[in-house]
Formats: C-alpha cells, sequence, structure tokens
C-alpha cells in the first residue's frame, strides 16, 4: 500500500520518509552541479522516492504478523490456527445462541457509543471515550470470564462493563459528572473506572495476590477457582505501574491476565513509538508467557481469553493478551485524530470491522438471518432512546454527597470536613 502524505509546506512540518527521498540534498554554495549530475540525482531521488512509497506498510494499519491468532477473517470466514487446535476446539463449543449472543452485544455496546457521544457533543456529557472499533476485544474477553472472576478496567470498557451487567447509564453518569461511577463494583465483580493511566493493573495484581491467600486459586472447584483480567491500552505499556504490576505478578505467580488493547495509537503516538517489539513479546522479558490475537475477531478473543484465565486460575500464574485492534474514533472527545493520522489508515481498518465480519460468518453459516438483524437492531433503537433520557433525566447530585463512599468506614477527618462544609452551605441564602 503506498504511503500518504498528509500534505501541507515541508518547511512548516516534519519531513517524513518520502520527503527526505523526493527532496535532493543542498550542494554546497559555490559548487558547481553538471547537467549529468543533475540528472543523475533526479534519478536517484526518483528510485528512493518509489522505494519509500513501496516499502512495507506501517504497524498502524499492518494485519498483525503470523503471529495473530485469527479464527475468523475480516471477510466472516471461519479458520483454524496452525498450531493451536484448542482455540478452536473451544470456539467450537459454542452454540449458535451463543454467537448470536456476541453479534447482539456488539450492535448494542456501539449504540451506547454512538448515543454517548452524540450526548457529549449536545453538552449533556463532559467528555466521552469512545470504544468504536473494540467491540471484538472487549465482548470476546468479557465473555470468556466466569462469575467469580474480577475485571479492573480503565475508563474505555464499556463493552466489557455490559457483558458483566453494568447499567450502561452508570457510565454516563460518571462521565455527566453526576457520581463516581455509580455502581457496586464487587455486585458485578467489575472495579470502578480508573482515570489514571496504568494504575489498574497494580489494584489487579493485589486483588489476585489476595485470591490466593484466600485459596481460591488451583483448588480444582470450577466454582471456587478465580482468576483477574486487567485492561489497559498499548500508551500504558510505557507507564511504570503496568511494569511495576508485571514484576509482582510474575514473582508472586499472581493470577492475573493483563489483556492489552493495542488500538494502535496512544492518544497521538502510534504503536511503534512505544516499543520496538510487539507488546506481547514483552511478556517474556519479566518471565510469563504473552500472546497476540486479532482484536477484531471475537471468536479469536474469546477463546484466547478463556484459555489464559483458566490457566490463571489453575495456579500456572499470569498471562499476557495483546488484542490487535483499531481506535476508530478520536481517543475522547476533546481530541482530534485528523491531525495525526490520515484518513486512508482508517479506511482499511474498516475493511476490518467486528461487527460486519461476525454479521457474515453468521449469515453466511445460517446461523442467523436478516429478520433477526433487524430485530438487533430494533432493540438497539429501544436501548438508544432509554439511554438519551435516562441522561437527561439524571438528577445533580447534592454537594455534600461529595464526603460519601470516601473511606468503608467514618473517618475523622473526613467527617470534620463534612461538617465544616455544611457549615459554609448554610452560610448561603437557600442553603447553596
Amino acid at each position: 500500500m503506498a504511503r500518504i502524505l498528509t500534505g501541507g509546506d515541508p518547511a512548516t512540518r516534519p519531513m517524513t520518509r518520502v520527503d527526505r527521498a523526493v527532496i535532493p540534498p543542498v550542494r554546497e554554495e559555490g559548487v558547481p552541479v553538471s547537467d549529468n549530475q543533475a540528472a543523475s540525482s533526479e534519478a536517484e531521488a526518483h528510485a528512493a522516492a518509489l522505494a519509500a512509497l513501496t516499502a512495507p506498510v506501517p504497524e498502524t494499519i499492518g494485519d498483525g504478523g503470523p503471529e495473530l491468532v485469527q479464527l475468523l477473517t475480516p471477510e466472516g470466514e471461519r479458520v483454524d490456527h496452525v498450531g493451536h487446535p484448542e482455540y478452536s476446539a473451544c470456539v467450537d463449543e459454542l452454540t449458535d445462541e451463543d454467537l448470536r449472543g456476541f453479534y447482539r452485544d456488539h450492535v448494542l455496546i456501539r449504540r451506547v457509543d454512538a448515543e454517548a457521544t452524540a450526548l457529549q457533543r449536545q453538552g449533556e456529557l463532559g467528555i466521552w471515550a469512545s470504544l468504536l472499533g473494540q467491540e471484538a476485544a472487549q465482548v470476546g474477553s468479557g465473555r470468556a470470564l466466569r462469575k467469580q472472576d474480577y475485571a479492573f478496567p480503565t475508563y474505555r470498557e464499556h463493552g466489557v462493563a455490559w457483558c458483566r451487567g453494568v447499567d450502561p447509564l452508570n457510565l454516563l453518569g460518571l462521565f455527566r459528572g453526576v457520581n463516581h461511577g455509580g455502581w457496586d463494583p464487587n455486585e458485578n465483580n467489575f472495579h470502578l473506572y480508573t482515570i489514571v493511566i496504568g494504575a489498574q493493573t497494580l489494584h489487579a495484581t493485589g486483588y489476585a495476590m489476595g485470591l490466593q491467600h484466600d485459596h481460591a486459586v488451583g483448588t480444582g472447584d470450577p466454582d471456587r477457582d478465580a482468576a483477574v483480567i486487567a485492561y489497559f491500552g498499548d500508551g500504558a505499556t510505557a507507564q511504570g505501574d503496568v511494569n511495576e504490576s508485571f514484576v509482582y505478578a510474575a514473582a508472586m505467580n499472581a493470577p492475573v491476565v493483563f489483556f492489552c488493547q493495542n488500538n494502535q495509537w496512544a492518544i497521538s503516538q502510534p504503536t511503534s513509538r512505544q516499543s520496538r517489539i510487539p507488546i506481547y513479546q514483552r511478556a517474556r522479558g519479566f518471565g510469563f508467557p504473552g500472546i497476540r490475537v486479532d482484536g477484531n475477531d471475537v471468536l479469536a478473543v474469546y477463546a484466547v481469553t478463556k484459555a489464559a484465565m483458566d490457566a490463571a486460575r489453575n495456579g500456572e500464574g499470569p498471562r499476557m493478551i495483546e488484542a490487535y485492534t483499531y481506535r476508530m474514533g478520536a481517543h475522547t472527545t476533546s481530541d482530534d485524530p485528523t491531525k495525526y493520522r490520515v484518513s486512508a489508515e482508517v479506511e482499511v481498518w474498516k475493511l476490518r470491522d467486528p461487527i460486519a465480519r461476525l454479521k457474515a460468518y453468521l449469515t453466511s453459516s445460517g446461523k442467523a438471518d436478516q429478520a433477526f438483524c433487524q430485530e438487533i437492531e430494533r432493540e438497539a433503537d429501544e436501548l438508544a432512546l432509554t439511554i438519551r433520557e435516562g441522561c437527561l433525566s439524571m438528577p445533580d447530585p447534592e454537594p455534600i454527597s461529595m464526603f460519601d463512599h470516601i473511606y468503608v468506614e467514618e473517618h475523622p477527618l473526613i467527617e470534620a470536613e463534612r461538617a465544616q462544609f455544611e457549615a459554609y452551605s448554610a452560610s448561603f441564602e437557600g442553603g447553596h
């Protein structure tokens, strides 16, 4: 694929590889250049430019390489992964109802995401972090978890939250600023969103070590043994917290699966600026296995995550999964991705859309028909209306509620500050 230039004056933007090939070197002042030399330089520049344009595609539009575990092609064809027949066997155990459920999850969470984005644009949310394009990575991994497993998300795991039974309105309440999450993490074994990049991996590792102390790992009891999954993005792999969690998890043989959604961009920085090797290979340096899976293939993500969680529950220690996917939208609604990536890159990834490939597979294999897909779209419309009405009707919190739920038990300093704030608020007319 040809590399696309971003345009603009070369003097006012960083030079690309093609620029360096096309723009001839500056000669020393006063040194004559013959016609033959000029022609030779022009031919060399042309050849160099051609080589640059036909060079391997950048990592951000690569296909993940031969190590990528893929069970469903972008065209919706079911394939096996050489060397890992256990993944195909895992998928073969899924019923048609399971597969249709995956499709329903994809469509509904994308609709929630679209509605939330629209609400933010209309001033009803302060900000929103879209999951567009990453649905398969989240549904596949979320549905691979058992009830007793615990998930530690970032701020973009809306699909995992859906799979764990968290009401989407609780997610919107956080971004609307009317609550701090709004759900009890222990009801769904889904932790509150973590805004600090990478911090949740330490929380996840600590929780996993706690499971070991509770003798909830490697007992052979499928209803007791549990594991932890920690979600983070490719950019977070450069954070100290993430690397420290790798050290602790490996040293303690903690039952935690590190699930990296490599969506190719850490805000405006491509993965190639963050790591010299594929992200999943970094696990080897800490002493535990890593694997790269097609993050737009829900079947592969499900099988790989299920195997990793099973191993962790059995006491085999940590694992890393790199879900190779793409952030189709902006980093958040405060971001403008057109400033740092070209539209041609997005168009390539549109052809790998997780919903389109799953729909193609279901319909071509006779596991779903057009009537089923239309029914899901109708359900998505109803969900979008519920989301919008629920968001707009959220009451503003009482200011004093900011002191609630800071500690499990009452704390003298917090109670003193609460009393001080109450007295301050009461000094105004109307009590506010």
